[in-house]
């Protein structure tokens, strides 16, 4: 899928998955996610004060995060299912210390050139049309020494771990997605989705052309995710 097309199926599969995503989340990372977006929050240089903006937000894990840090903190997707589940998911926090939650699009982002001093996004990157563009516009809306942090599954490396991670991921977590959240089918988009995607490697070299310094990378869950960070 290319264009406008996967645009449409994107937010059309994440509308059906907001009840069971965070469930399937920590089953398919074994319970990992959490600990990796804690990493991601501290990568993005959250703290008290910052303004910080979480792109693709989902169900709003990572905007919490950035909330939670001490951040003035922003989630924006563009599926108004998912931004709902995260609004009532900080609705038990202090008013003053709960995440803005927008509707609007990567590619596009509603705000103004070095709005945020850290930005975060996970797992979104494989679901965008163009990647170049959505990490130029996020370099657009960061401040000049911002901080950005990106968590994103890699293809993996080597000969025999591949084979391993195409069986877990192209059969095995299509079933778990048909019997926990009811979707074969968006799950099997997972595996689907990274065909073609940069490695990790030739991620960080497009975030240095988007206009990013001091890129770094390291490799989780057998190679098989990346949390790259970034200097403005």
């Amino acid at each position: 899928m290319q264009g406008e097309g996967k645009r449409r199926y994107v937010r059309g599969m994440f509308s059906r998955l907001v009840a069971r995503y965070d469930l399937m989340n920590t089953l398919m990372t074994l319970g990992r996610d959490r600990a990796w977006r804690r990493w991601t929050v501290a990568a993005a240089g959250a703290g008290p004060g910052k303004r910080g903006l979480d792109v693709a937000t989902g169900t709003g894990e990572l905007a919490l995060g950035l909330a939670q840090a001490g951040c003035r903190a922003v989630g924006l997707d563009y599926v108004e299912e998912m931004l709902s589940a995260a609004v009532a998911k900080s609705g038990a926090l202090p008013a003053a210390g709960r995440p803005l939650y927008l509707a609007g699009d990567v590619l596009a982002l509603p705000f103004a050139d070095g709005t945020f001093e850290c930005l975060t996004t996970g797992f979104a990157l494989r679901n965008v049309i163009s990647v170049p563009q959505a990490l130029a516009e996020m370099a657009r809306v960061l401040r000049p020494g911002g901080r950005l942090a990106c968590l994103e599954l890699t293809p993996p490396r080597g000969r025999v771990f591949p084979l391993f991670f195409a069986l877990y991921f192209g059969r095995f977590v299509p079933l778990l997605g048909g019997l926990v959240a009811g979707d074969r089918e968006a799950y099997a988009y997972l595996p689907a989705s990274l065909k073609g995607f940069p490695s990790a490697e030739a991620l960080a070299e497009t975030m240095r052309r988007a206009g990013f310094r001091e890129v770094s990378f390291r490799r989780l869950m057998f190679g098989t995710v990346a949390l790259h960070a970034a200097e403005k």
